[in-house]
């Protein structure tokens, strides 16, 4: 699999253009790529998302991960260290920053996470949008605990974490009635429960929310799920960074399935 991604890698590094906008004929992803692509986060917020990740990586606590998703390449057994998870599950800072612009521009009035993990992605979601809430959902019961300390070391005050499957928590968010500005898809790297989710997601969604799908290119089937998401008829433009997929139901903007140098 680890040659695999490679393969994409280049071929994403040999395709994928526009890097500052220039050359976007859309008015609107070339604002989108110019401006909230290229924006840096507040210091103040990647500092003290720096400070929990740093936290975690010196944490030798061990727990029983419960996996619902497709299985971990790094880890053989259930029992894994804390800091052995933070260094390898939790988005990368780049990504993070990216997270975080993301839901200062489109999050209000709820932003949806599929996948909590540690709540590193959830801080940068949260941080940046104070004025929405922010409904995690984590499955393992263990690592929601750790996830539901570092939101409260981190003063986060808008985050409804909800510790139960996808399937489970879903319909609560739905209960809600309020249609999601932002939703980041992890957790879970297989075809079949990916696409269930963005089509379960997208009846709840309107015109302006944005789907972020992280892992896009994770494994062959992961593609597949991708490129059936862009062949949804609701959706109008996608853009792929590899490491994520960002998808649009907007009408009025040009179709396009765009790959952009992040």
């Amino acid at each position: 699999m680890i040659f695999y991604r490679a393969g994409k890698y280049l071929r994403y590094i040999l395709l994928s253009r526009h890097k500052r906008g220039h050359g976007i004929h859309s008015p609107f992803i070339f604002d989108l790529v110019s401006r909230i692509f290229r924006n840096k986060t507040d210091n103040d917020i990647v500092c003290s998302i720096r400070k929990v990740r740093k936290r975690l990586i010196n944490d030798r606590r061990s727990i029983i991960v419960k996996d619902l998703g497709a299985g971990s390449e790094k880890f053989k057994t259930n029992l894994r260290k804390v800091s052995d998870i933070a260094r390898y599950s939790p988005v990368p800072e780049k990504y993070g920053v990216l997270l975080s612009n993301l839901a200062s521009e489109f999050g209000k009035p709820l932003i949806l996470e599929l996948g909590t993990s540690f709540g590193i992605s959830t801080m940068y979601l949260a941080a940046s949008s104070a004025d929405a809430v922010i409904y995690t959902i984590e499955g393992c019961p263990a690592v929601a605990e750790i996830a539901d300390q570092n939101f409260k070391y981190a003063g986060l005050s808008n985050v409804k974490l909800l510790t139960a499957t996808f399937d489970e928590a879903l319909p609560v968010v739905a209960e809600t009635g309020i249609k999601p500005g932002l939703v980041f898809i992890d957790g879970n790297h297989r075809k079949d429960p990916v696409l269930n989710y963005f089509n379960y997601i997208a009846e709840l969604s309107d015109n302006e929310t944005v789907i972020v799908i992280d892992d896009i290119y994770y494994s062959y089937e992961m593609e597949e799920a991708w490129n059936e998401i862009k062949l949804n008829e609701r959706v109008s433009v996608t853009i792929d960074i590899f490491r994520m997929g960002i998808v649009f139901f907007r009408r009025g903007i040009s179709p396009c399935n765009y790959t952009i140098r992040y």
